[in-house]
């Protein structure tokens, strides 16, 4: 099993201003992993840093598991959409200058002013160009189950076969699930025939007033990010899933919980994660 850790794992920490793309890098070769997820939001200036990414990962001997971009296509202004298509290209283009032919990639994130079939109708469009645009350049777009369009495996399959294009694939997040009152398991399923990639996140109910990154389930309960095992998502129900049916691809770390990412959080699930890929 090839695991990687995203860059969103230790976001707090990057925010804090205690580690750039090279020190994540650096801090990610520390720790053993085989590749990194790198994502559009950690760069400062990227034609100034894009060399010196490319030679601190050569110099480490990681690869890119995966680039990341956030992409929103629930723009009601059409021009806002066709910048959003333009973003979603240049992360196709990047992700090849990383040497990756992956780009994750999410549908729209939920407006009051936007219907369900509005929103549908853009994410399609804008997923329809990204993913030709893609294909042209020999890169798979990874959707990741994210939000109110794309959070259940019913709604990721419905895009996924309603563009019907070989290069738009899913990012199945383990822990996404949750939030959207579905059971993971039950997601992959669904869903591991077209997986490309493995978001590992675990997730445990929040505590009374814990501040934070919490969710709320339908039924109402609070979740919120967990390290790997102690959380409420059966990781090796889905990795017997994935291993069902094929997948040999990347499993990326992103850790969510409140513990210290750097010391804590992410040391402590990359050692359940390899007990559980092993």
């Amino acid at each position: 099993m090839k695991l990687s850790v995203s860059m969103y794992s230790c976001v707090r920490a990057a925010q804090a201003g205690q580690l750039d793309l090279l020190g994540f890098i650096d801090y990610a070769a520390a720790r053993g992993v085989a590749g990194v997820e790198l994502l559009d939001m950690f760069w400062s200036d990227v034609e100034r840093e894009l060399p010196q990414v490319k030679q601190r990962l050569a110099d480490a001997g990681l690869e890119v598991a995966v680039y990341s971009i956030s992409n929103n296509f629930i723009q009601p202004e059409a021009e806002a959409r066709v910048r959003e298509l333009g973003d979603l290209k240049r992360g196709v283009d990047l992700a090849l200058e990383l040497g990756v032919d992956l780009l994750r990639v999410f549908s729209g994130s939920a407006r009051d002013d936007v219907s369900q079939e509005q929103g549908e109708a853009w994410i399609l469009e804008g997923l329809s160009a990204g993913a030709a645009y893609a294909a042209s350049r020999g890169v798979i777009l990874a959707l990741e189950n994210h939000g109110r369009f794309a959070g259940r495996s019913d709604q990721v399959r419905a895009i996924i076969e309603q563009v019907g294009s070989p290069a738009l694939r899913v990012n199945f997040d383990t822990g996404n699930f949750l939030p959207v009152g579905q059971d993971p398991v039950e997601a992959a399923r669904e869903l591991a025939a077209w997986t490309a990639l493995v978001h590992l996140k675990d997730m445990r109910l929040a505590g009374a007033g814990e501040a934070g990154h919490v969710f709320e389930a339908p039924d109402g309960r609070k979740l919120t990010g967990s390290i790997i095992g102690e959380g409420l998502v059966d990781l090796a129900a889905v990795r017997a899933v994935m291993d069902g049916a094929g997948y040999a691809g990347w499993w990326s770390l992103e850790y969510e919980g409140s513990e210290d990412a750097l010391n804590v959080g992410v040391p402590r699930s990359l050692a359940a994660a390899r007990s559980m890929l092993a």
